[in-house]
């Protein structure tokens, strides 16, 4: 056995207890969604002593979680897309055209990131209200667009690695800024835009402080939100609150699974370029 194989084999033995560690809580929710309250109750980690699947026939009976996953869809689909192209936008005229303003516009949105979203919550509700977009998917979405700084700055860095010399090829040819920004730059951008597109979907989605203060009505709610309605006052359906948070999971764990190939190729080209 060579020094490197032994090497791996050695990471493969101390990688397999944290493999475990990291897999027991979704053991644990998926197999008490297949319980009894009181199986649950009594062996929360054992295998159920008879397999039942009446959670889930009940999730979908008792609970809006169809009009949820919907508006989860809806909310997750919209503020992505316009969250990338603000991003790719603000982006380009500051890396290609640099001058003070360029600058003074990195430095604010810069200073804009570093404040937590929880202490801008009490302006921001009333400004929200004011604008009346409380309770709305679309005032939702609107406010998920600040997650375009983020992308702005992921943008930025991989946008410093495309040489100029194709957008001034560009502009000799006759083509315009917009011709140029989308025609050029933005399919360039794919590996860094798939990776953008990633972690604001599994953000916006797995997000529960917004939808919680800014829709109010049950057929508003998100899928987040089923489940924490799921618990009650004095007492919690286990089996139930499980079987939503499974369900809730399935779409993103799938999504994540089949793009976390381009997560690794977006940061290795920019890594490489940079």
């Amino acid at each position: 056995m060579t020094k490197s194989n032994k090497r791996l084999w050695i990471l493969d033995v101390l990688m397999l207890p944290a493999g475990i560690i990291a897999f027991f809580p979704f053991y644990l929710i998926i197999i008490n969604t297949f319980k009894t309250m009181q199986d649950a109750a009594k062996k929360p980690l054992s295998l159920p002593s008879k397999w039942i699947f009446t959670n889930y026939v009940q999730v979908f009976e008792e609970t809006s979680i169809l009009r949820s996953f919907g508006n989860s869809l809806t909310i997750t689909i919209f503020a992505v897309l316009l969250i990338v192209l603000i991003g790719a936008m603000g982006a380009y005229p500051v890396v290609f055209n640099m001058g003070r303003f360029s600058r003074f516009a990195t430095i604010y949105l810069l200073a804009g990131f570093m404040i937590p979203f929880q202490a801008t919550l009490i302006p921001l509700f009333q400004l929200m209200s004011d604008l009346h977009l409380i309770d709305k998917l679309y005032g939702l979405i609107i406010l998920y667009m600040s997650g375009s700084v983020f992308v702005f700055f992921l943008m930025s860095g991989y946008m410093k690695t495309i040489p100029r010399e194709l957008s001034e090829a560009a502009v000799i040819d006759g083509c315009s800024v917009w011709g140029i920004f989308w025609r050029i730059i933005l399919p360039l951008l794919k590996p860094i835009t798939i990776t953008s597109v990633i972690f604001q979907t599994m953000w916006i989605w797995n997000d529960f402080l917004a939808p919680m203060l800014f829709l109010n009505s049950s057929s508003k709610s998100t899928l987040v939100l089923e489940i924490y309605k799921a618990k009650g006052e004095f007492t919690v359906n286990w089996p139930m609150f499980m079987t939503l948070t499974v369900i809730t999971l399935v779409p993103i764990f799938l999504f994540f699974i089949f793009m976390q190939k381009h997560i690794v190729k977006g940061i290795a080209a920019g890594a490489v370029k940079g």
